[in-house]
């Protein structure tokens, strides 16, 4: 009786631990800017070959400071990064290093190259 009872612990806790790894949170963007992003495109590092805007990913479409955005369609990897806010400016973040089901950061120190 033991065995049965360990036997399905082991079996409950695999399932969870599969269950969990479907359910991955996937890549996401914590925005550490002192603004709200309202444009953020991923280009391989090195190149401009712009994505698509991945804020379209979040319901209100914008990227509040501390927020996190899920990123989609993207392998892990190196890129750089177009980062635009409201006001009109723009900004790149160079050779950022995204990771599967990680979290990456962008901040202020970050930005390079900014546009108005």
């Amino acid at each position: 009786m033991r065995r049965w009872g360990l036997a399905l612990i082991v079996v409950v806790a695999c399932a969870g631990a599969a269950a969990a790894q479907s359910k991955g949170k996937g890549i996401r963007l914590w925005n550490l800017t002192a603004e709200t992003i309202s444009g953020f495109q991923l280009s391989p590092a090195g190149k401009t070959d712009w994505g698509p805007n991945q804020t379209l990913n979040d319901k209100d479409k914008e990227v509040d400071h501390d927020e996190r955005l899920r990123i989609t369609g993207v392998e892990p990897g190196r890129y750089d990064a177009k980062v635009s806010y409201p006001s009109s400016r723009q900004c790149i973040v160079r050779d950022i290093e995204i990771r599967a089901d990680a979290v990456f950061s962008i901040a202020d120190k970050d930005l390079k190259d900014c546009t108005k």
